[in-house]
């Protein structure tokens, strides 16, 4: 197929990353950006791809953002929005518009997991729901927490010494944003993943004395992993000035890690044709900045 491939949320993190990958697997004028901001988006303008405004909460405005798209990449909805609502309407404007597949970037779960991180599993639930009731081809992207998560870590608390997350000594297989978005845009730029699911995890795990470790090396500082109490590091992290909803938020995702949901998978490498990128490999570019 050489229809156009549409990446929504294009002006993220996540989504101008995809959307770089896939110039280099695709030309141009088969890309697609869709943003709330398309000024945000001036680069890939200059460079031939369409940008088009869109707002997941705005359904009369998504159906003719998407006209003429093959296939649709729906990047989840941010957090602490009615994610729920914002997917029904991208999936109802795409199938009204005629795109033929969607992509969904869902969270890594174990398989038979009933492990929750509040408003992002049971979204996940009820979007694949909602894709498998829509009639349109569909490919999973079950990503892993990003590597880049760590940046908190290595900026904040290492020069403490101390790293004090709630994520137990669970190993985790944690992939970086880039290797994730180069294997998402490997999925879009080529057919036969209708009706698959993809994990986007790393290879190896590690756990985060691990991560202690090999910090304490990079930086020549040593530093101490303490597994913390998940109400301790919320109360913590408020105390730091993050609002309380995003302290619990981000305290599920660790204990996501102590929970055992991100496990290593060979997806990635096998789509991209490399190793994904190593926590030494990550944690000294990181502090080379």
């Amino acid at each position: 197929m050489n229809g156009l491939i549409m990446v929504t949320g294009a002006s993220g993190a996540l989504g101008r990353q995809v959307v770089e990958f896939l110039l280099k697997r695709v030309p141009a004028a088969r890309v697609a950006a869709l943003a709330r901001r398309p000024e945000e988006l001036t680069e890939f303008t200059e460079r031939g791809v369409s940008v088009r405004r869109g707002d997941y909460e705005d359904p009369d405005g998504l159906e003719p953002a998407l006209d003429g798209v093959e296939k649709l990449l729906l990047i989840s909805a941010r957090s602490f929005t009615d994610a729920k609502t914002a997917h029904r309407n991208v999936i109802h404007a795409a199938k009204a518009a005629g795109v033929r597949h969607v992509h969904y970037t869902a969270i890594q779960r174990r398989a038979g997991s009933t492990f929750v991180i509040p408003q992002a599993t049971e979204w996940d639930e009820y979007t694949e729901n909602e894709l498998a009731a829509s009639g349109l081809d569909v490919t999973v992207l079950r990503n892993s927490q990003y590597l880049e998560s760590f940046d908190m870590l290595v900026g904040e608390l290492a020069p403490d010494r101390f790293i004090r997350v709630p994520a137990g000594h669970t190993p985790a297989a944690l992939a970086t944003r880039s290797d994730i978005a180069e294997a998402t845009a490997a999925v879009l730029a080529t057919d036969g993943h209708a009706e698959r699911d993809y994990t986007l995890a790393g290879s190896h795990a590690f756990t985060l004395d691990e991560v202690a470790a090999i910090l304490g090396e990079v930086t020549g500082v040593p530093v101490t992993y303490q597994d913390t109490p998940v109400e301790e590091y919320i109360a913590a992290r408020v105390r730091a000035g993050m609002p309380e909803p995003w302290a619990r938020f981000t305290g599920a995702w660790f204990q996501a890690i102590a929970a055992g949901e991100f496990t290593p998978t060979d997806d990635i490498e096998r789509l991209i044709g490399r190793p994904t990128t190593s926590l030494r490999a990550f944690l000294t570019q990181q502090r080379s900045r």
